[in-house]
């Protein structure tokens, strides 16, 4: 069994629309390909959602701040056709630059608020790339619903902030980041890892959720970043560019643990550049939930790139 792919505009939404005479309703994956599990556990959130998945794989140049980082990017269609078809996804949407950008294309799509500090701040026009090439994905594909991974809670607030804004009509559900046994994120990235700093790498999942665990009982968040960043670099990490609390409706910084949270941080290991997160809840809100529960429930559950 093998996944359909098309590469046009045009057969795409030829594909969608006879979808619809039937009456599905229709879920689009958006990611920039080097499949893992996190990605296929969106794709398997949407079959449990939608009648019809299209998953898209473009590795878009307006989102990497570095031209050696776009080409070192891995691309590994034919490996990803074959996950794609494992899981059941109807559709893989593979277009190439001058389809999704063809000459005279003058257009970004910028989103402010949300897109300001954390990776907004070290990778300027980032998220100029990433709102750009997702609303011409939802466009092109006319989705119902889009999946993303909670992994990047910055770029979920930004995708959520500009369909809002243009009127999309789409809805955009994350689903929560998927870990190696060791708690590790899941990440295209980690590939680049050497042995010796694969072994170093879970450290900054772990140091996040004890981190979460002291400020959900109660002690000062500022006192906790100070040390969970000074716990990162005696683990083996080269930089934190950032580590901060932000909340999880709004993304706005915090000094006080008062409402829903994330704990969401970015440091260098070697040469490689990983991301993560996990959520912190007040014990007077969470009602007693453990960080160890959440911890679980952040590991089983549905991730990107």
């Amino acid at each position: 069994m093998s996944v359909a792919i098309v590469r046009t505009v045009a057969e795409l939404r030829e594909r969608v629309a006879e979808w619809r005479r039937g009456g599905a309703r229709v879920a689009v994956v958006p990611t920039m390909g080097a499949l893992h599990e996190g990605h296929l556990s969106l794709v398997r959130a949407a079959l449990a959602r939608a009648e019809r998945v299209v998953v898209t794989l473009f590795v878009n140049p307006k989102q990497f701040n570095s031209a050696a980082d776009l080409a070192a990017y891995p691309r590994t269609e034919n490996e990803d056709a074959a996950k794609l078809a494992a899981v059941g996804a109807h559709l893989l949407y593979a277009p190439d630059g001058s389809e999704m950008y063809p000459e005279g294309f003058a257009t970004t799509v910028s989103v402010t608020g949300v897109s300001q500090g954390l990776c907004g701040a070290f990778r300027p026009g980032h998220f100029d790339g990433v709102a750009t090439v997702v609303a011409k994905l939802f466009l092109q594909s006319g989705a119902d619903i889009a999946l993303f991974g909670e992994k990047d809670f910055q770029q979920l607030h930004v995708v959520r902030r500009m369909a809002r804004d243009l009127d999309i009509p789409i809805s955009i559900i994350g689903c929560p980041t998927v870990r190696e046994a060791d708690g590790l994120a899941l990440s295209s990235r980690n590939v680049r890892l050497s042995p010796a700093e694969r072994r170093v790498a879970p450290r900054l999942a772990a140091i996040l959720f004890e981190a979460a665990e002291r400020m959900a009982a109660g002690a000062p968040v500022d006192s906790v970043l100070s040390e969970a960043q000074d716990a990162i670099m005696t683990a083996g990490y080269e930089k934190v560019e950032y580590l901060e609390l932000r909340g999880e409706e709004d993304l706005k910084p915090m000094r006080r643990l008062d409402r829903p949270a994330r704990l969401i941080v970015a440091a260098w290991l070697g040469q490689t550049r990983l991301i993560d997160n996990v959520v912190v809840t007040p014990a007077r809100i969470g009602r007693g939930l453990s960080v160890q529960a959440a911890m679980g429930a952040d590991a089983t559950a549905s991730a990107t790139s």
